[in-house]
C-alpha cells in the first residue's frame, strides 16, 4: 500500500506519527500547500518509523483536482487520505478518482442551506455531491470510504456494532461528544483556543443541524424524506459523560453521522449533539452577528479577504496547543432500543482520550490524535483485505468488530486505545 496524505495540519501530522509505528504500508507521502510544514511532519514521523525510509514530503494545491491527480500518479499512490478542510473535499475526491486510486476522508462535501426554509428542510446535504458520484466509483472498481475520522467515523462504527451485536431494534442512534479541555495562555489564564479547525467548527456549528426520522421517511415514502433541519444550538440537554468529564450541556450540530447512519443502519431516529459550552456558543454567535463567519471575501484597503480566514489566522493553530491543554475528550454513541433479549436497553459506546497521554505518546493533542487514529486503523484493515468494497461507502458498510478489536488491542498488535460500553438505565 502506498498512501498519500493531503494536508499536514494537526490531523495530518498526527496521522503520520501514528502510522510510523505500523508496518502495513510501503510509502506514506505527506503533501501540503506549505512544503515546509509537510517536511516537518515527515521529519517527526521518520524518527519513529519502525521500517525506515517510508515517509516523503511533497507540495500540492488541494483546491486543484488536476494537481491532486498529478501527485497521485507521480508517487503511485494506491490510497489517498484527505486531511484538509472540507471545502477542499470535491477537488481531492475528483482528482483521486481521475488517478484511479482509492479515497478516504474525515469530513464530507459541504452543505448548502435551503434558500427559503433553512430551519425546516435540508438544501444540499453534507456528502450529497459525493454520493451523486457513487455509481461512477463503483463502476471503476474504486472505493471512497467517507467520514472515517472520529466524528464522523468511530460513532458510525459503533452504530454498525450496536445493530449487529447489541440490539434487535434501535429507537435512536444519538451521537454525543463532549470534553473538559482547557487551554491556557502564557500568563496561565484560560484562552479561547478551539481544539479543531475553526473554519470547520464555524461551518458545522452555525449551519442548520440535521435530524433523521424514520417516521418522516415512511410518511414521505423515501430515505430523502427522513431528514429535516432545526435552528443552530437547538434542544440543549445535559449529558453525563464518563469520568473525568462528567455532565456537559450538548446541543444539536450539523454533522455527517446523521447523513451516513440511516443509509446502512435501521433506526427510528438519528441525532448529533456536541458539548460546546456557553462561552463557545457565545463566541460563535458573536462571529455570526459581525459577519466574521462569512467565506465570501470582503475588500479591505483594496485587498479581498475572507472574514473566516482572518478569524482562523488570528486564533492559535490547533496543532500547537497541545502543551498548553489539559483534560480529556470523549466521542460516543448513545443507543436506545430493544436488546437481543427483547428487553429495553440503553448503552453509551464511547472512546475517551486524555491529552496528557496523547502528548506523551505521540506529541499530538488529544482531539487531533483521536481523529487521526481512525483512518489509520481503516487503512490497515484495507491493506489486509479485512475491509473491502467499491463505490462511496460510509464506515457503517463494514464489519465493526475487526476495527474495534484492532483499535483496542495493546501495542504492537493493535493501537492500544480501548473503547468502552456503558449500560445505562433505559429511557432515563
Amino acid at each position: 500500500m502506498r498512501i498519500l496524505v493531503v494536508g499536514s495540519g494537526g490531523v495530518g501530522d498526527a496521522v503520520a506519527r501514528i502510522a510510523a509505528r505500523r508496518r502495513f504500508f510501503d510509502t506514506l507521502v505527506v503533501a501540503d500547500v506549505d512544503l515546509g510544514r509537510s517536511q516537518r511532519t515527515v521529519e517527526a514521523a521518520s524518527t519513529h518509523d519502525v521500517v525506515g525510509g517510508r515517509f516523503v514530503a511533497a507540495v500540492v494545491d488541494a483546491s486543484s483536482a488536476a494537481a491532486v491527480e498529478a501527485l497521485v500518479r507521480e508517487h503511485g499512490a494506491t490510497h489517498v487520505l484527505n486531511a484538509v478542510d472540507p471545502r477542499f473535499v470535491l477537488p481531492i475526491f475528483e482528482g483521486v478518482r481521475a488517478a484511479g486510486a482509492h479515497y478516504l476522508d474525515m469530513a464530507m462535501s459541504l452543505s448548502h442551506a435551503h434558500p427559503e426554509r433553512p430551519y425546516e428542510l435540508p438544501g444540499v446535504k453534507l456528502g450529497d455531491e459525493q454520493f451523486a458520484q457513487a455509481s461512477a466509483w463503483e463502476a471503476d472498481g474504486q472505493l471512497a470510504l467517507v467520514g472515517i475520522g472520529v466524528e464522523p467515523g468511530l460513532s458510525d462504527v459503533f452504530a454498525r456494532y450496536a445493530a449487529d451485536h447489541l440490539f434487535s431494534a434501535i429507537d435512536e442512534l444519538g451521537v454525543r461528544d463532549g470534553a473538559n479541555l482547557e487551554v491556557r495562555g502564557d500568563d496561565g489564564e484560560p484562552i479561547f483556543a478551539p481544539s479543531f479547525s475553526i473554519w470547520t467548527t464555524i461551518e458545522e456549528c452555525l449551519n442548520p443541524p440535521v435530524i433523521w426520522s424514520a417516521d418522516r421517511a415512511e410518511a414521505g415514502a423515501g430515505l430523502e424524506d427522513g431528514w429535516f433541519t432545526v435552528a443552530p444550538f437547538h434542544e440543549p440537554e445535559v449529558f453525563r459523560f464518563p469520568d473525568p468529564i462528567g455532565d456537559v450541556e450538548c446541543v444539536h450540530v450539523e454533522h455527517e453521522e446523521v447523513l451516513l447512519m440511516p443509509r446502512w443502519v435501521d433506526a427510528r431516529k438519528v441525532t448529533f449533539k456536541y458539548g460546546l459550552g456557553e462561552e463557545f456558543i457565545g463566541v460563535l454567535q458573536t462571529l455570526h452577528r459581525l459577519g466574521l463567519d462569512r467565506t465570501e471575501p470582503v475588500t479591505v484597503r483594496g485587498v479581498p479577504v475572507s472574514p473566516r480566514d482572518v478569524v482562523a489566522a488570528a486564533l492559535p493553530d490547533p496543532a500547537t496547543i497541545g502543551p498548553r491543554m489539559t483534560g480529556s475528550t470523549c466521542a460516543g454513541l448513545l443507543v436506545t432500543g430493544t436488546g437481543k433479549d427483547g428487553a429495553p436497553r440503553e448503552v453509551y459506546l464511547h472512546h475517551l482520550v486524555d491529552n496528557a497521554w496523547s502528548m506523551a505518546e505521540y506529541g499530538a493533542q488529544c482531539v487531533v490524535w483521536q481523529t487521526a487514529v481512525n483512518p489509520v486503523v481503516a487503512l490497515e484493515l484495507l491493506a489486509a483485505g479485512t475491509w473491502s468494497g467499491t463505490g462511496v461507502l460510509g464506515p457503517e458498510a463494514f464489519d465493526a468488530v475487526p476495527f474495534l478489536e484492532l483499535l483496542a488491542a495493546p501495542t504492537p498488535e493493535g493501537y492500544g486505545s480501548p473503547w468502552g460500553l456503558e449500560e445505562r438505565t433505559p429511557f432515563a
